[in-house]
């Protein structure tokens, strides 16, 4: 049965905004589709720190900008909505936080807790979903009882155990490489808040400095950082080139499906003039 808790969400508009149409009963087999779906519906973006827009997280406001304004969002916008979801159909699913690593060398300091994601039980095995994670964002639900390699539509991705967190890996370029550290137990609704806080207003969040957008299809990754869009396909080939402002404009339109705003245009000029090393 939906969480009578949960704050409330329109399924049939959801299920339309990223273009499901089939069964709602909590398998895995629906939380594996939803998550297809979703990731390649609702593009992972950050204009809104960008430009210097608070970010909401009323349910509300998540559900207005993502699904009545088809606007995308991140973690703490697209995981919130897709935990309501999860519940309204009768998923047992918590929240989860964690530390980022990616990018990061593996004897660097804790980063704060930037990212959220989902827990899900079925038939007495956990799972771990997302649909937050830019680019690099993992394409299946994660077995948490399994250690190996877990296949995706895209890269491998693996769990590992490292103290009181659970460690996301993905196999890319034939090594594992850290995405983010999930800490066991299900947080308190101020960590969230506190995380949006520093994600979107922190001096040191590269979402207020970095045009930062991103969609997983089945047979692509999509991501435009600044100038530089990059599209890796699932057969393994590769497309990057470098995008003026009216160029970074069409992409948002064309790739991400978004409806490019005015207020836009400052932050797509000088993301537009960016030198990005290689």
């Amino acid at each position: 049965m939906p969480d009578a808790a949960a704050p409330p969400v329109d399924l049939p508009h959801y299920c339309a905004r990223i273009g499901y149409a089939g069964p709602l009963a909590p398998t895995l087999d629906l939380l594996t589709a939803l998550q297809a779906a979703h990731v390649a519906a609702i593009p992972f973006e950050a204009l809104d720190p960008l430009t210097g827009k608070a970010v909401d997280l009323a349910p509300a406001a998540v559900d207005a900008k993502l699904i009545g304004a088809r606007r995308g969002g991140y973690c703490f916008e697209q995981n919130s909505l897709f935990l309501r979801v999860l519940r309204a159909i009768g998923f047992a699913a918590e929240g989860r936080i964690a530390r980022v690593r990616w990018t990061l060398p593996d004897d660097a300091p804790p980063t704060p807790r930037t990212h959220q994601l989902t827990r899900v039980m079925l038939g007495g095995r956990a799972w771990l979903v997302d649909v937050g994670f830019g680019s690099a964002v993992p394409a299946a639900p994660l077995a948490m009882d399994r250690t190996g390699a877990q296949p995706t539509a895209h890269e491998p991705c693996r769990l590992v155990r490292t103290g009181d967190a659970w460690r996301v890996e993905a196999a890319i370029a034939d090594a594992w490489v850290a995405l983010y550290d999930v800490e066991d137990g299900e947080p308190p609704a101020i960590d969230y808040e506190v995380g949006n806080w520093y994600t979107s207003r922190h001096p040191d969040s590269h979402f207020r400095h970095q045009l930062t957008v991103a969609r997983t299809t089945p047979d692509a990754r999509m991501a435009l950082r600044d100038n530089r869009l990059t599209i890796r396909r699932t057969d393994g080939t590769v497309d990057q080139r470098h995008l003026g402002a009216d160029d970074i404009e069409d992409a948002l339109a064309a790739q991400f499906g978004l409806t490019v705003e005015p207020g836009w245009r400052a932050a797509i000029e000088r993301a537009a003039t960016v030198e990005i090393a290689a």
